[in-house]
């Protein structure tokens, strides 16, 4: 047969950087992991190809070309998914839709020709065996989590691959908290499932041989869930792959602020070649903390957690929400003064929303207080939920945070407060033509015509003398700060 598998167009968001990938030349800032991880599940006698929306259109020679069309969505991409639908109808193409938007709402694409959801290592072969017989059926579940240990390595020849900011890697699925506006442990469960040390350096050798050289992901819902299995085995493996390799990549996971704790696992990580880390920060309010659940926050001093990671080499990229039941109108200043203070450079600031079927979802649906679609898009003023706040008091100090913190004087002394504390042990950023490039681009649309240009060759000639070994770094946070204050300006004028 001949399989297309299509991944819909990610419209213009925050974690999106598609005002920075201008910049460096590229299309999108990750390639869809989950759909060629099917893929590989797909036998190779089966003819395939792969569309990203995010990097090329979908033509109606694509889909007539097709014997079956393969989408795999987030809840973010459901206006996208309709299209292709859409078009999918009008090419009398035959749809096998999966991942996290139709799992959640099934009930909402009946008109798809076969939805086959939860985790792909368990339908998609039922699917395939049922389509082989004649008798493919309308939808399959399961109840029941995969073993990741078969989990087979994703198929990266299908893909554009010069096209991305940067490629990804999964090691592990699931998350050992439950926080309740989170659906990951819906998804993924609560106990983390890993991948085995031999199959992340088969995964690792598969990158490499594509001559990616740069940033990799990993797109873990808690790398650190299991601890004890990085340490002893995960992370020695990798620091060896990477010395054995002359250090190709630097990687960027997502993580709970307990890592902090641990110095040994923080070392480790640093050495490994980790430079990042994104931690759900959430709330600086104890009692909201308490209210959602989030008991990794609990009792303790988060900015000085924030400065030991950062201290021990890794930035911080920090997310934040407003909107919880127990806050009061001080919270709009205690999170500004947070974000300053700690240097989270990175800071995602969005309104609470209750994902389909998270514990948030339910109470409030018991409260009779769900009221609009889950739109997955955290910075774009939206929620699905009547708040306790007044819905004006609670916008305007949202735009107080957001317009604050990504004015020109507060970002640019962010990220000064950070360099002074981050000590990276080995600086990973790949000195391309293609960034170099991007530096000259940032030089004429931020420090020529750009309004914040004098904060722009303040922060240059800072780093320049007081931190030569960080100015790539410091290059990449002028191009992201383009970014997040586009986003910004856009959502708050609406």
């Amino acid at each position: 047969m001949k399989i297309l598998f299509v991944y819909p167009e990610i419209p213009v968001t925050y974690w999106g950087f598609q005002y920075a990938l201008k910049l460096i030349s590229k299309k999108a800032a990750y390639p869809p992991l989950g759909l060629i991880t099917i893929a590989s599940l797909v036998p190779d006698h089966h003819e395939k190809k792969l569309i990203d929306l995010n990097v090329e259109k979908l033509s109606d020679k694509d889909l007539q070309w097709a014997d079956y069309v393969f989408i795999s969505a987030m809840v973010i991409q459901k206006a996208s998914v309709r299209k292709i639908i859409e078009k999918c109808k009008f090419n009398d193409a035959k749809i096998v839709a999966g991942g996290p938007l139709f799992t959640a709402e099934p009930n909402m694409y009946d008109d798809v020709d076969h939805l086959v959801l939860n985790e792909g290592e368990i339908t998609i072969p039922e699917f395939l065996s049922d389509m082989a017989n004649g008798t493919p059926k309308h939808i399959y579940t399961a109840n029941e989590f995969a073993d990741v240990r078969e989990t087979p390595v994703p198929q990266w020849s299908l893909l554009k691959l010069k096209k991305y900011g940067s490629l990804n890697i999964q090691y592990s699925r699931g998350c050992p908290f439950n926080c309740d506006f989170c659906d990951i442990t819906n998804l993924f469960g609560h106990v983390p499932r890993t991948k085995n040390t031999s199959q992340i350096i088969a995964e690792l050798d598969a990158i490499y041989k594509t001559g990616w050289k740069g940033e990799l992901f990993f797109v873990d819902d808690n790398f650190i869930g299991n601890k004890k299995k990085l340490k002893e085995e995960i992370l020695p493996a990798i620091i060896d792959w990477m010395e054995e390799h002359d250090r190709p990549f630097g990687f960027l996971t997502e993580a709970s602020i307990n890592m902090a704790d641990d110095e040994i696992l923080m070392r480790m990580m640093v050495e490994a070649g980790f430079n990042s880390v994104f931690v759900g920060i959430e709330t600086v309010d104890e009692i909201c903390l308490q209210e959602c659940q989030k008991t990794q926050n609990q009792n303790r001093d988060m900015v000085v957690c924030v400065k030991s990671i950062q201290e021990a080499g890794m930035e911080v990229l920090g997310g934040f929400i407003v909107g919880f039941d127990n806050e009061s109108e001080t919270i709009f200043n205690r999170i500004i003064n947070f974000i300053q203070e700690s240097g989270i450079v990175t800071a995602m600031v969005g309104l609470l929303n209750a994902p389909i079927g998270t514990k948030l979802y339910k109470r409030l649906q018991e409260e009779d207080r769900i009221d609009d679609d889950f739109t997955g898009d955290n910075t774009d003023f939206s929620m699905n939920f009547i708040p306790k706040m007044d819905r004006g008091v609670l916008e305007k100090g949202y735009k107080h945070i957001i317009s604050t913190i990504y004015s020109p004087e507060y970002y640019y002394s962010r990220i000064i407060t950070l360099l002074n504390n981050y000590r990276p042990a080995k600086i990973t950023e790949n000195v391309s033509f293609t960034n170099i490039i991007a530096f000259f681009r940032s030089i004429f649309r931020i420090g020529i015509v750009g309004k914040d240009r004098k904060y722009y060759w303040k922060l240059i000639l800072w780093a320049i003398r007081h931190r030569p070994d960080v100015f790539p770094i410091a290059v990449r946070f002028l191009i992201y700060g383009y970014h997040f204050r586009k986003i910004y300006e856009i959502e708050a004028a609406k």
